[in-house]
Formats: structure tokens, C-alpha cells, sequence
């Protein structure tokens, strides 16, 4: 019988964004170690691939290490895999987009350590079947994905090995299959364990080929790992282990095996990932159903393999709809790479802004899973930065620095209503007159920095795992637990914060408040609402400014019922054309034959990324501040203006009110797992103003409340 071939490979990420001393830990605990150790073993063939994100910041922390990459490569020992340079989701991108990602990867691995790639990593292995006519644009020959996207193209498990051809209109690419077994028992079971796996499945159904590939950070990265993984030798132990069972095993490159070898067959895959993303995809009460679904079929009859063809579900861009943040991002992702799409190819200020565009698709914070993801407030705000940052030079480039105002209705986020776009060289403001004439955006644009970046607070399907208490310590035995299995609270009491919001968490939220609210139910959300305004549509007119240099007003108006009482409102943006500044004016009047009692309150949702931080701070000149910590609340009586300053980003953003309010505040704090357990997450400031407003029958009142940015 042959020997059988592993096919070992790793992928090597940290997200753009993340915290320096993040990557220092990582890099001193996992990426460096792994190949310490696998120089020991000259005669073992391994792939790696590593994102872009993390190469550059190794060429400037740790060019050192990048000589041990080349030389493992030129030895012929490591192959290294391209990918998006940024680690996008490649199906979510306008092609010529992607195209240009892997087109960098390769350009830059070709530069640093003289190879040309022939196979790609994909990002979260998530697979689309126009991805082939992208991939053979690159020059791009194979990938890898998981044994799950064979499953669902009906195969069996004794089928899924050594690689399969697949096309779309003609292009052609080879797709390699990760067995799920080896994915849970690297490094977590003994090395034995994973021997008996390989000899089994060349013993039993004469297999020519496997496939095993995953996060490299499993090799120190994760929890717990470092210790086990190098400490206690499991790595070196495998390879070892690996290198002496040469008369029945041999290790071979990906790219070594699709020169040598012919196609175990076609296949055509559908939309897929690996089985944990498709669950995490899922809305909220489907992944209730598929939870329970799949804990019923652990005590069934029913085999895995068919559980595995039947049981699937949702697909990565579920995202996009089960939260409206990240469709928000996505969708303005898609609005910049149009801008930057009309620049001049060659000139200089085009390759800057490109970059900066690549950058904003780095993949992480579009999605929640395991990891933080999209809950982290700093992972959303350096796609924010890199996006604001291309919009500038794209307009700076196209319209000119003395530009003035602009003003575009369109269908920014793809739900079928239009949104209004006003900006200037100091900001940006999308305002959405089907939510409630809402702010759904405000950039700061000298600065990078979207002040609205605030996450709504929702239910999620492991938060049943804290209000259960299923919390669990270490599980005896001795090798770490995979964090898949993990369920631990960093913090006592999360279950009194899993508080969720009926609206996404934008400015300029208009509440008809009953009469007697009081500051704890609102933060509580458990008030009730006279009259509906939040989140209804408005009629809305005003579109081009008569002159891109005087001010501009959007004019809103909506007429309200409910509880026997008719509230008509008038609410009218002005924009100013060289500042980051906005007022709103409401006109209230009671159109109703009866005396109309409530609390006008306007919301508004604003970040500046820290809650707790010395130098992210609220202040006022019309009261003392005991507590200036942005992550502070409580009420403040007769407010006119309240201002957050930011010196750590050099600027301030003040909201003022006439006439005077009563201002509430509290931090949003989300619910949300990571790799090291359930978290509390500060993800901005609920400000909010309240007048009482007592109107009779056709009596009017007039309200103002506005927002300025300005540096320090």
C-alpha cells in the first residue's frame, strides 16, 4: 500500500486594528516558537500562510523573523499561500476588488521571499462559486476548504480526500479538503491519536491524501495553549512523531501534491464554511432551533455523516442582516471602493487611497462568532479609519480641498429606501429618513474617526449559557481543552447587564416619552412611548444646496398617534459647508383635541472607543462633573451644552440644547463571547436631552439641539 500523504498547513492572523502588544504576545508565544521548532525537523514539508496585516507589521517589529520564513522557503521545506492581502471575505467584494487583493498577497510574497504562489488561503474558508474566475485572475491554481462544503455537495466521508477540481465559466481551480477530525485533534489530542486517525483512514479506505489546516494561533495563540504546545513539547513531540513513521506517512506541500498527483474528481461546492461559522451565522431564534436541533441528534440514531449532509446553517452573509452594523460597514465599504474606482490609475494619491480601501475589508470586524469580532468597538473603528481615510483622498482628489457641501440621496444601505448624504471636508452625515429621520453616521473627517460607531445591544444564543449558569473551570486531564468548548464568565453579574434595545444605537432619536419617565427605564429600556416616532419613516424634502458654500437644511416631517393624542413634528437638519457642525429644529404641535402631556427626548448615541480612560472625557460648564468618565452615568438638571473630549484623538464633540434639558446618560454595554470567555464591552454613550413638553389643542413649541467636532 502507498504511503499517505499529509498535507499540513497554518494560518497565521491578527486583525487590522488589534491592539500592538497583542501582536507582541502572539508573536512571542506562538508564531515564533512554531518555527523554532519546526527547524528541528529539515525533512518535514508544511504550508503556511500568513495575512498581510500581520506581515507588515513583522517586517517592521521583526524583520528577523521574516529571514527564517525565506529560508525555510528557499530550502524547500515551507511553502507559503497567498490570499486577500488583508484577509477580506473575498465573495463580499467587488471583483475587481478581490482580484487586487490577491494580486498584492502574491506581489509581495514574489518581493520579500522570492516565491510565487500557487495556492491561496481562504479567508474563514468561506466559499463562493464565482470564486474560481477570480482565483484564475490571480494566477491563483488551488485553495483549501473543509470537509463541510463536501458534505453539502453529498459526498462521503471516504470520498473527501486529496483534492478536486471545480470550475465556473470555465475557470478552473483545485480545492483541497480539511478533515474536520484532524482540525479537533490538533494540537488538543495526543500525537498518537492523530497517527491512529491518519493510518485509519489509509488503512480503511486506502486514502492517497489528507488535509489538515487551521489557525496557527492553536499552537500558542489560544488559552492555555502555550504551556501544552511548547512547554510541554506537544509540537515537538508530533513532529517527531511525524517524521518517524517515514514508511507509511509522508509529508508533502500542497503545491507539491497538485504537481504530482491527478484529482480525486469534480465537484462542484455551494455557498459554504466551516460548520461553527454557518451555526454562528444564523439569527438569533434559528440558532436557538439549530442549538437544540443538534444537541436532540447527539442522543439520536441518526449517524454523524448523515447529521452532517442534513444539518446545515446559514451562510457568511446572514451577518449582514443579523446585524445591521455590520451591513452599515459593508454597505460603506461598497460606497468608498465606487469613489476610489473613478480615481486616475496611476497617480499617487489613487495608490494611497486604494490601500486604504484594502485595508477597511480586513474581514474580523464584519462578523461575531468565537472571537470578538464585530463586538470589539477598536476592530470596527480601524475599518472606519481606513475607509474615511480613502474617501478623503478619493474627494480631496475628484472635488477639490475648497469643495464645500455636497448632498446625494441614495440607497446607501441596500434596504430600499433612500438615505441622505451631506458632507463637507470636516464630515460626513448620513441621515436616514425612513428611521426616524435618525443620524445613522457622523465622520469626523480630519480625524478618521466615525462618532457614531455605537453597537445596539441584542440577544444572542450563548447568552442562555450565562442566565443557565453553565459556567465551567478547567476540565481535568492532561491536554487543554479546546476553546470551542469552553464556557467562562471573566466577570461576575453579566446576566444583570443582558439588557436589549428595540433600535439600533444612532443620533438624533426622537422618543414621545409618557409623561413621568424617569432616567432607570430608559436605560432599561422597559419605558413605554406616548407616540411612535423612533424608527418610523418620515416624508422628507430638500435635496441639492442652492450654493455647495452657504448652509444647507433637510427638512422632515412626520404626524403621530396613539393613545388618543395626534403630535405633529417638524425636524430640520442644517448643515454648515466648512465645519463638522449640525443642528436640528424641532416644531412640536399638538394637533389633537386633547391637552398633550409627555417628555420630548432626543437620543444620541456617540463613541469615543475608550468608556474608562483618563483622557476620553465628558465636561460642562453648567453643572460640576463628580464623574467624567464617558462610561459614567446618571441625570444631570438644566444642561445646555455637555461636551466629550477625546486628547488622546486631539478633538472634542460637543452637543448642545435650547432651551436647557434634563440630560440623561449611561454607557451601552454589550454581552459577548471571546476566545478567553463572556465579556462586557463598552461600546459608547447614551446621551440623551429631555424637555417636558404640555401642550393644549394647535399650540406649537420650538426645540433645538445640535452637535460641533472641532480639534483641540
Amino acid at each position: 500500500m502507498d504511503k499517505i500523504k499529509f498535507l499540513f498547513g497554518i494560518h497565521n492572523h491578527q486583525p487590522l486594528g488589534n491592539f500592538d502588544h497583542v501582536f507582541e504576545d502572539v508573536y512571542r508565544h506562538c508564531y515564533r516558537p512554531y518555527f523554532e521548532v519546526l527547524q528541528q525537523f529539515p525533512t518535514l514539508k508544511t504550508t503556511v500562510h500568513f495575512s498581510g496585516c500581520l506581515l507588515e507589521w513583522l517586517q517592521v517589529h521583526h524583520p528577523e523573523y521574516l529571514d527564517v520564513i525565506r529560508g525555510l522557503v528557499q530550502g524547500g521545506q515551507l511553502e507559503l499561500l497567498s490570499g486577500g492581502f488583508y484577509e477580506p471575505i473575498l465573495p463580499s467584494l467587488p471583483e475587481e476588488d478581490a482580484v487586487g487583493q490577491i494580486r498584492m498577497m502574491n506581489a509581495f510574497l514574489d518581493s520579500e521571499f522570492g516565491c510565487k504562489p500557487k495556492g491561496l488561503w481562504l479567508a474563514e474558508r468561506i466559499w463562493s462559486p464565482q470564486l474560481p474566475k477570480i482565483l484564475a485572475q490571480a494566477d491563483i491554481r488551488y485553495t483549501i476548504v473543509d470537509d463541510t462544503h463536501f458534505y453539502y455537495a453529498g459526498l462521503q466521508e471516504k470520498q473527501i480526500h486529496g483534492y478536486y477540481l471545480t470550475e465556473s465559466e470555465g475557470f478552473e481551480v483545485g480545492v483541497f479538503p480539511i478533515s474536520k477530525k484532524l482540525r479537533y485533534s490538533i494540537p488538543f489530542a495526543l500525537p498518537e491519536v492523530t497517527l491512529n486517525l491518519l493510518r485509519g483512514f489509509r488503512e480503511e479506505w486506502g486514502v492517497d491524501a489528507v488535509t489538515y489546516a487551521d489557525d496557527g494561533e492553536k499552537f500558542g495563540g489560544w488559552p492555555e495553549t502555550h504551556q501544552w504546545v511548547y512547554e510541554e513539547k506537544y509540537l515537538f513531540d508530533f513532529f517527531k512523531a511525524l517524521t518517524e513513521q517515514s514508511d507509511w506517512l509522508e509529508t508533502l506541500t500542497f503545491g507539491e501534491y497538485l504537481d504530482g498527483h491527478s484529482p480525486t474528481g469534480r465537484v462542484h461546492l455551494p455557498r459554504a464554511s466551516y460548520e461553527e461559522m454557518m451555526e454562528w451565522s444564523l439569527p438569533y431564534e434559528a440558532g436557538l432551533r439549530f442549538r437544540e436541533l443538534k444537541e436532540s441528534l447527539k442522543n439520536s440514531d441518526v449517524p454523524e455523516e448523515q447529521a452532517r449532509l442534513l444539518l446545515r446553517g446559514g451562510q457568511w452573509d446572514n451577518f449582514l442582516t443579523k446585524y445591521e452594523e455590520s451591513n452599515h460597514l459593508h454597505k460603506r465599504m461598497l460606497y468608498v471602493s465606487d469613489k476610489v474606482k473613478e480615481l486616475p490609475a496611476k497617480h499617487q494619491e489613487t495608490r494611497g487611497a486604494r490601500r486604504a480601501l484594502y485595508r477597511s475589508q480586513c474581514n474580523c470586524a464584519y462578523w461575531h462568532g468565537l472571537f470578538g469580532g464585530l463586538y470589539l468597538n477598536y476592530l470596527r473603528h480601524a475599518l472606519y479609519a481606513e475607509l474615511i481615510a480613502a474617501e478623503n483622498s478619493a474627494d480631496d482628489l475628484m472635488l477639490g480641498k475648497d469643495r464645500g457641501l455636497s448632498v446625494e440621496a441614495v440607497d446607501f444601505n441596500r434596504d430600499g429606501f433612500e438615505e441622505v448624504i451631506v458632507a463637507n471636508p470636516q464630515m460626513s452625515a448620513f441621515v436616514s429618513p425612513t428611521r426616524g429621520g435618525a443620524l445613522m453616521e457622523l465622520d469626523y473627517r480630519p480625524a478618521c474617526f466615525n462618532v457614531s460607531n455605537v453597537l445596539r445591544r441584542r440577544p444572542e444564543v450563548y447568552h442562555q449559557d450565562i442566565l443557565e449558569r453553565q459556567e465551567q473551570d478547567d476540565l481535568p486531564g492532561d491536554t487543554p481543552q479546546s476553546i470551542h468548548g469552553r464556557v467562562r464568565c471573566k466577570e461576575e453579574g453579566l446576566q444583570d447587564k443582558l439588557i436589549y434595545d428595540r433600535w439600533d444605537r444612532y443620533s438624533f432619536m426622537d422618543h414621545c416619552l409618557a409623561p413621568g419617565t424617569a432616567f432607570e427605564p430608559f436605560q432599561t429600556n422597559r419605558y413605554q412611548e406616548l407616540i411612535s416616532f423612533t424608527g418610523q419613516p418620515f416624508q422628507w424634502e430638500g435635496l441639492e444646496p442652492a450654493d455647495p458654500h452657504v448652509p444647507y437644511r433637510l427638512r422632515l416631517t412626520r404626524e403621530g398617534i396613539g393613545h388618543g393624542l395626534h403630535l405633529a413634528v417638524e425636524k430640520t437638519y442644517r448643515f454648515d459647508p466648512d465645519r463638522a457642525s449640525l443642528e436640528v429644529a424641532y416644531s412640536l404641535q399638538n394637533q389633537g383635541d386633547k391637552f398633550l402631556e409627555c417628555v420630548w427626548a432626543v437620543e444620541h448615541n456617540f463613541t469615543l472607543l475608550a468608556g474608562d480612560a483618563e483622557d476620553r472625557t465628558y465636561f460642562t460648564e453648567d453643572t460640576a462633573v463628580a464623574d467624567a468618565r464617558l462610561k459614567s452615568q446618571g441625570v444631570w438638571p438644566d444642561i445646555q451644552t455637555l461636551g466629550m473630549r477625546d486628547a488622546f484623538f486631539g478633538f472634542e464633540l460637543q452637543m448642545s440644547y435650547r432651551p436647557a434639558v434634563e440630560l440623561w446618560r449611561f454607557p451601552v454595554e454589550t454581552v459577548s463571547q471571546s476566545e478567553e470567555g463572556f465579556e462586557c464591552v463598552y461600546q459608547g454613550s447614551c446621551i440623551t436631552g429631555c424637555w417636558q413638553v404640555r401642550l393644549e389643542p394647535g399650540q406649537s413649541l420650538e426645540l433645538h439641539a445640535g452637535v460641533a467636532i472641532r480639534n483641540l
